[in-house]
Formats: C-alpha cells, structure tokens, sequence
C-alpha cells in the first residue's frame, strides 16, 4: 500500500496507507463516533463536502450492503485507523475499498484516530487534505468553505412513494439532503409521501393541499439557504410541519432565531439529550456542524437540549403548528429511543383536521 497523508490547515501531518480512490481532495475534516453504521454514514447527504474520519478502530467488518444505503454519497474523503479486507455477513457485497472506488472517494488508513480526534476536538473542525504528496501550499486548504450544499444534494424533481398501508394521510417532504429512512418511516405510518425539491415555492406545495410537511435533514450553513428559509416562514401556521436537522435549524431562522457553528459538532450515534418538561434523558444519532442558539428562540419554546453542552436540541411553535429537532429519530443505524415523534407528527395531522380522504 502507499502512503498517503492527512494534512490539516494549521499544518499538522498524519501519515497513513492510501486505499479507496486516487487523487487528492480538500474537505471539512469531522470525526463520527458511531461503533456501526458505516454505511449509513457513507452515504448520508448531511456529510456533503466533508472529510469523514471514524473514531472506531475497524471498519469495514460487515462490508457493504447497499439496501442499507440512505442516499448518495457525498463525502470528500474518508479516514480510519484500520479497514476489513475480509468481511464476514451474508448479505454483504463488496468491501469498503471497492465502495471508495466505485464512488471515486479517496481514503486514508493506518493513522492514529485518536491524535486526530484530539486535535479537532481541541482546536475546533479544521479543513484539511488528503493526499499523496505533501504540499508546499496550504492556501487552498484554508480557503475551502462547504458552499451550495443543499443544491448538490436535493432531489431534482417530485417523487411519490405510497403509504405502505392504507392511506391515511398525505405528506410533503421537502428535500435538503433527505435520509431514505425518514421516507420509510412515514410511509410505515400510513403516509404517501411526496419527496420534493428544496427550491419548490411554499405556494406550490400549499396548491398540493398536503395533511403535512416535513422538513428533512441535509448538509451545509444553514444560513446560507435564504430562499428555503423564506418558504418555511410562509409554511409555518398553515400546515402542521415536523423538522429534522438541517430543517430544525432552518425552522428557526424562519421564526426569527439564529444559528452557530459548534466547535467540533455532534456526529455520532451516542448523543445525550435532555427532554425539558419532563427532564426524561434520551441517546440520539446526530451529525451537524451548526446549532440553534436556544436564547434567540422566537415565537417558540426549546423542547430539547444536549445533555453534554446544554445546546438547543429541539423547539416546539406550538402556535404555528410545528416542531423542530436537532437530532435523527429516524436514526440507521442507531438508537430509536426517539422514533415515536413521528407518532407527535401523525397526531399533529390528525388533529388539524383534513386527513387525506
């Protein structure tokens, strides 16, 4: 095997063997720390323009099985202390190096995790580069900002997915980066769900006369989204809105809220969060890099809250006929401790009144 490195902005060099794909490639550099569900994490939208490092020693051990695929593949690259060559499940495929070069993703193996882990955790998310020769340059490296995100990831027209079983109700999913679960999950509920654009005029969904609209996950700033932003502001109080992620802090822009950048962001499927009224405390799978700023919450109260720095993890509106989380009760692979807001969210259409016919 080769050598490859990881070089981060400020400079500092990790070197490793090469596997995936060739070539060089900048990226946010952000470690997940999720003991399984590679595959998942592969192929999760909201990792658009990242280099993706896992903080779990082996990976690959189970191999690829792509019916457990949640999207596309969009991460820059990928980094790990030790990839299976030899995976060991009856449903598997291929292997994750063969994964790698079919998407055209480099890789980096045989690096210290931990040193790396420790060094973003400490300074905050840096950018940085794979590649096989070291350069003399890091002005590029610097420079590279995860830009155009939710346009690179959304579907590029509607498509329909029937309820799984009878028809009760009618949802719009508006797609900034969607994991194909939320879609499943929905339909298991007895939704037909139509998937549409993240640039679709809140006037053209309202036409479709949904029983509701979810906001799905994705990657990027979301302040950089100021036309989607715009049709969540005309959505909200006209129909019952559930959010998730990218759509939870887009939510909250609409309102008249703000978001940050966290330091080193929550990617994992560990995540403490603490349920305010009840102080009832759930694991949760997240990845973002940005969060709600609970104090600037308008015309809605924080639900949730992470229970490791106390960020804002969810909001209800309960007068605009939404709510928000930060975190994936969707979750593949991951805990289901809250998977039952999806139950909130039937509720919710239920109670307004038009149920689909």
């Amino acid at each position: 095997m080769k050598k490859r490195y990881l070089v981060l902005a400020d400079g500092t060099v990790f070197e490793g063997q090469a596997f995936g794909a060739e070539g060089d490639v900048i990226g946010e550099v952000v470690f997940t720390t999720g003991v399984c569900g590679y595959i998942e994490t592969l192929t999760d939208p909201s990792y658009y323009g990242q280099i993706v490092m896992q903080t779990f020693p082996m990976i690959g051990n189970y191999g690829v099985i792509e019916e457990e695929f949640e999207g596309d593949c969009h991460v820059r690259g990928y980094v790990v202390r030790e990839w299976c060559d030899a995976p060991s499940n009856f449903r598997c495929q291929y292997d994750v190096d063969a994964f790698l070069k079919k998407k055209g993703v480099p890789g980096l193996c045989g690096v210290d995790t931990r040193a790396i882990t420790k060094v973003i955790r400490e300074h905050g998310v840096m950018n940085g580069i794979i590649c096989d020769e070291l350069p003399a340059d890091l002005s590029a490296v610097k420079a590279y900002r995860v830009e155009k995100a939710v346009e690179a990831v959304t579907c590029p027209e509607p498509v329909v997915y029937p309820a799984l079983a009878d028809e009760k109700y009618r949802v719009t999913l508006i797609d900034y980066g969607t994991k194909k679960n939320i879609i499943t999950l929905l339909r298991k509920a007895g939704c037909t769900v139509r998937r549409v654009p993240a640039f679709t005029p809140a006037e053209e969904i309202l036409a479709g006369h949904p029983d509701g609209v979810m906001l799905s996950n994705g990657p990027g700033d979301p302040a950089d989204n100021g036309f989607c932003i715009e049709q969540i502001r005309k959505l909200m109080g006209q129909v019952p809105i559930f959010g998730i992620c990218l759509g939870h802090q887009m939510t909250a822009l609409a309102a008249g809220g703000r978001t940050m950048k966290l330091k080193y962001g929550h990617h994992g499927s560990n995540q403490p969060v603490c349920h305010v009224s009840d102080k009832r405390h759930y694991i949760t799978c997240q990845n973002h890099n940005y969060a709600v700023v609970g104090d600037s919450i308008k015309n809605g109260v924080v639900s949730f809250v992470n229970a490791n720095d106390q960020t804002c993890e969810g909001v209800d509106y309960p007068a605009l006929k939404a709510f928000t989380v930060q975190f994936h009760p969707e979750a593949r692979s991951g805990p289901h401790d809250t998977e039952k807001l999806f139950d909130r969210f039937i509720a919710m259409m239920e109670e307004n009144g038009y149920a689909a016919e």
